[in-house]
């Protein structure tokens, strides 16, 4: 047998204040959720509210809960991004892109969304409108240079920057969030670019939303353990994400997962939810599919983001292993053509979260104690308990096959004595 190699034991530690703070921090019904993203203008032929409605039975089915709506304001037309444009250049924060329906028609969906049990939220950006937004009668709600040109960010030359030093475009931002609540009974917000948008208007918008809808959810578009202190609710994981498609090209080894697990701890309050994933919308239209990131490795990294403390995140598409890159300023449309059976693969996920207490977020799920094994650099292995319950994973992160022992007086462990490429188990109890 091969020596143990002994490894620091990875460890989420909640202590009871942030227990408590954790309480009064997220919603109940976040304990067990799963994210699920809709960019409703790719999701059917019709592209429209009307016609992703009919699909909410059949995400009742595969076990998601909180439905992620892309952008669906207007879309300004100075500077457009192809035909139809990026659904980031907003138009007009209180109306409806004509392109899918009409604000009846969104109440419409999210009213049988909440029938059917799904908590809603929109995609929400604060920190741009288009250059021939509504607002821009305002020229000082605007960041402008030495000639008054508004001003734009990266290559976003479909955007202008807004001025977060103006009282009455703050006010303007928050009223217009709040319509959305009281008109549609939305859940919540994911914040696009939230890092880019001072942390103190995110804290005083969250008291006014609270104010009228007590259990809002906050996801922010950033890795910034400031907004996660009073204003939202989960981040992304982008560290861990970028790690986890250099393991599976070989750039990477397990130590380094264990490595940005570590930090994850050291930089956030252990009461905030990162969000795991292995796709989204700007991973798929820019940087590839799961499958091209990842390859054979996907199916094993899709599992480990239900295992790890946080929320996965499963993108419009993934549960049918839709494996092409979806255009961003066109029409374009996802094929649900299931020929591997990855809904069955995210239904026994999201069933596997929900009934197991263990595997909920943060403060309601257990920590994650890792168990020493022989090939700490290929293999990482773990379990997480809480109540009693109690689940164990063993991964072999990479495309070798592995001879592993373990340190562990866990039965079902110690008749694993190989595992295959990518190969990965589950043990409940």
């Amino acid at each position: 047998m091969k020596p143990f190699y002994y490894l620091l034991i990875t460890v989420c530690c909640i202590s009871a204040s942030c227990r408590q703070q954790a309480e009064q921090y997220h919603p109940d019904w976040s304990a067990d959720a799963v994210i699920y993203e809709v960019n409703v203008r790719q999701y059917t032929p019709e592209g429209t509210f009307n016609a992703f409605t009919e699909h909410l039975p059949r995400l009742k089915d595969l076990c998601v809960d909180i439905l992620w709506i892309m952008p669906m304001h207007p879309i300004g037309e100075l500077e457009r991004k192809g035909s139809l444009g990026s659904y980031y250049a907003i138009k007009d924060y209180t109306a409806v892109n004509s392109e899918f329906g009409s604000l009846d028609d969104f109440k419409a969906m999210v009213n049988k969304a909440h029938e059917l049990g799904f908590k809603v939220i929109i995609d929400w950006v604060a920190n741009h409108t288009s250059p021939d937004a509504v607002w821009t009668v305002n020229k000082d709600w605007y960041i402008t240079d030495s000639l008054g040109n508004f001003v734009i960010e990266y290559d976003w030359t479909d955007i202008a920057k807004l001025n977060y030093n103006n009282n009455d475009m703050r006010r303007a931002m928050i009223d217009a969030m709040l319509y959305w609540i009281k008109e549609t009974h939305i859940d919540g917000f994911r914040c696009d670019v939230a890092g880019n948008v001072p942390v103190d208007f995110w804290e005083a918008a969250l008291i006014e939303l609270k104010a009228v809808k007590s259990d809002v959810f906050m996801l922010a578009e950033a890795e910034e353990p400031p907004l996660q202190q009073k204003a939202f609710n989960m981040y992304y994981a982008w560290h861990l994400h970028s790690e986890m498609n250099k393991i599976a090209q070989g750039l990477a080894d397990a130590n380094e997962l264990r490595h940005v697990l570590e930090l994850m701890n050291q930089r956030f309050p252990a009461y905030t939810i990162p969000m795991m994933f292995t796709s989204n919308h700007d991973e798929n239209s820019w940087h590839g599919t799961e499958f091209e990131r990842m390859g054979t490795a996907a199916r094993a990294f899709a599992a480990l983001t239900y295992l790890l403390p946080g929320m996965p995140l499963i993108y419009n598409g993934q549960e049918a292993g839709f494996n092409r890159r979806l255009a961003f300023f066109e029409k374009d449309e996802i094929d649900w053509t299931d020929q591997e059976d990855y809904t069955a693969f995210y239904r026994d996920l999201n069933k596997l979260r929900k009934n197991n207490p263990a595997l909920h977020s943060q403060d309601k799920g257990g920590p994650l104690v890792e168990i020493k094994n022989s090939v700490p650099n290929a293999v990482f292995s773990f379990e997480r308990e809480v109540k009693g319950n109690k689940v164990t994973a063993v991964f072999n992160l990479t495309d070798k096959e592995h001879s592993v022992a373990f340190e562990s007086d866990y039965s079902k462990l110690k008749a694993i004595d190989a595992l295959t490429p990518w190969e990965y188990k589950i043990f409940v109890q």
